[in-house]
Parts: C-alpha cells; sequence; structure tokens
C-alpha cells in the first residue's frame, strides 16, 4: 500500500468521480485509475462499484474513506503545524450554523485579529451541521443543542427560551402568553424535521398531551419569519432570534422554560488545528462580556 494510492482513492471518493479526482490532483485520469486499480488488487478487495459510468463506494470503501478523512486531516494538521503563522495569516475557515447570527460576535473579533484568513460561512439546521462535521465539510459548526459523546469539543455560547410570535395586528399578537394547547388552535408555521426548536417544542406538547400540527413547514429560520410575517400563522423562534423586526410580535410560551443552547462546536480530533484552536479561543473572550 502506497501513500499515492490512497490518495487516489480518497480523492474518488470524496469527488465523486476519477474525472474530478484527477482534476484536483492535477494528474491524467488513467493514472488515477491506474492506482485505485492496484489497490484494490494488492488487497484482493472492491472500493468502488462501477456501474453506467456511476462511481459509489462499497461498503468497504467507506470504512476506509472514513480512516483517509482522518488520515489526510492529521497530513493537514502537521502542515498547519509546520507553517501555522502562514495558515493564521491566509488560511479559510469553514463554518456552518443553524443561526449565523450566534456567530457574529467571534467572528467580527476574529476577523479584526486574523485580517488575512478567509471565513466560509453556511447555514444548515441542526442535523445538516453534525453531517458536516462528520463529512469533514466544515471545521466549525454552530448549532441549538450540545451533542452528547465524546467525539465533539463544544463551548456553550447562549441558552435562551422558545417563544411563539406573530405578524403584529394577527389574532394571537395582543395575547402576551399563551399555553401551547391555545398555540395549537392557530395555524402553525414550524421548521422542517431535522430542526431542534421543533424537536424541542413537539416533545413539550407531547408532555402537555397536545399535538402541533404545521399547517405550513418550512426549511430554514428565514423562511419561517417570512411566512409569519404574511399573516400565514404563528411561529416559534429562542428569543435571542428574535430580532428586533418591527413586523413581528414576541409570545411567551406558559410552560416552564424551554431552553435553547447555542453551541461552538468541531471534531476532537479537529480541535488541534491551528485555526480551529484560534477561534475557539476569540469565542470564548466574548462570553459574558
Amino acid at each position: 500500500m502506497r501513500y499515492v494510492q490512497l490518495r487516489a482513492f480518497h480523492y474518488v471518493a470524496i469527488s465523486g468521480g476519477f474525472s474530478r479526482a484527477a482534476e484536483a490532483l492535477f494528474l491524467t485520469q488513467p493514472a488515477i485509475s491506474d492506482q485505485v486499480r492496484k489497490l484494490e488488487e494488492e488487497y484482493d478487495i472492491l472500493l468502488f462499484n462501477r456501474r453506467n459510468k456511476q462511481v459509489t463506494l462499497t461498503q468497504q470503501g467507506e470504512e476506509l474513506l472514513k480512516i483517509t478523512h482522518r488520515l489526510f486531516d492529521v497530513e493537514s494538521q502537521a502542515l498547519e503545524l509546520l507553517t501555522e503563522s502562514r495558515a493564521l495569516r491566509s488560511g479559510q475557515l469553514r463554518i456552518v450554523a443553524d443561526a449565523a447570527h450566534h456567530v457574529i460576535p467571534a467572528l467580527e473579533r476574529f476577523k479584526a485579529r486574523y485580517p488575512g484568513v478567509q471565513i466560509v460561512l453556511r447555514a444548515g439546521n441542526s442535523q445538516s451541521v453534525l453531517n458536516s462535521l462528520h463529512a469533514y465539510d466544515a471545521d466549525l459548526g454552530v448549532l441549538g443543542e450540545i451533542p452528547g459523546g465524546r467525539d465533539f469539543v463544544t463551548l456553550t455560547l447562549n441558552a435562551t427560551p422558545i417563544i411563539g410570535f406573530a405578524r403584529a395586528g394577527h389574532p394571537t399578537a395582543a395575547r402576551g402568553k399563551m399555553t401551547l394547547a391555545e398555540f395549537a388552535r392557530y395555524p402553525l408555521v414550524l421548521r422542517e424535521q431535522g430542526s431542534k426548536t421543533r424537536q424541542r417544542l413537539e416533545e413539550r406538547a407531547a408532555e402537555e398531551g397536545v399535538t402541533l400540527v404545521p399547517a405550513i413547514e418550512a426549511e430554514g429560520r428565514e423562511a419561517v419569519r417570512e411566512i409569519v410575517g404574511s399573516g400565514a400563522g404563528v411561529g416559534f423562534v429562542s428569543s435571542a432570534e428574535f430580532g428586533a423586526d418591527p413586523r413581528f410580535v414576541p409570545i411567551e410560551i406558559d410552560t416552564p422554560p424551554m431552553l435553547m443552547e447555542e453551541a461552538l462546536v468541531c471534531l476532537r480530533e479537529r480541535s488541534n488545528a491551528k485555526l480551529v484552536t484560534a477561534f475557539f479561543e476569540v469565542a470564548e473572550q466574548g462570553i459574558g462580556g
């Protein structure tokens, strides 16, 4: 087994094909195919299914990809260590967040300290944040619930209760406070499955014998806001995410507080990466400030 063979396999797997892998590695497609073929022949194993010009990983290929992800990430960390000053001058930090505004203050401080680092910020729900971290598509995540287990390093940014909200002038807008049973009498605009806000609401509603049926299911927090803003129903959000939009009126939920924690997270095996460590330090300095 040679390094070049593992590298060829890894890039075919993450790129989705031999041609794309060849482009990424500045090699020819026959060279990439030859390296993967030699790896499969040497160990008498099939790593890719090749049907109708489509390339998919076999089960053994999936398992090997988990290992090569770690292998090449460690290689990247070694490079960062050897060139750490360069990484903090001109590296790239990828963040995926379920609510970007929780991390904006840390981003501002980080950019002021490390102006040469490129920040790539994407949106997603809690499940897609975790998926991106596990797939090495992101360096850091921001999500509404601290994940269990020992796979992650976490930093709690804040914790605020879930509230309802409606458009000014909506029948619920003057209520100020409502039970979940009362909310259920109105058209509800709920987040997609996988949203921790929705999960918390449905769990508490079930405890109280209430069923929350969405009149409209919307993907993403901004979609919920715009639909509620049209007057189509009542939505839910953590109080930290409510903002100061004059179109909306907050409605307290008459139940013990359902706190939504927002945490900065990364895979434990990536926690020593120079840019990840630097961002955690900057974020921690701002808590409570």
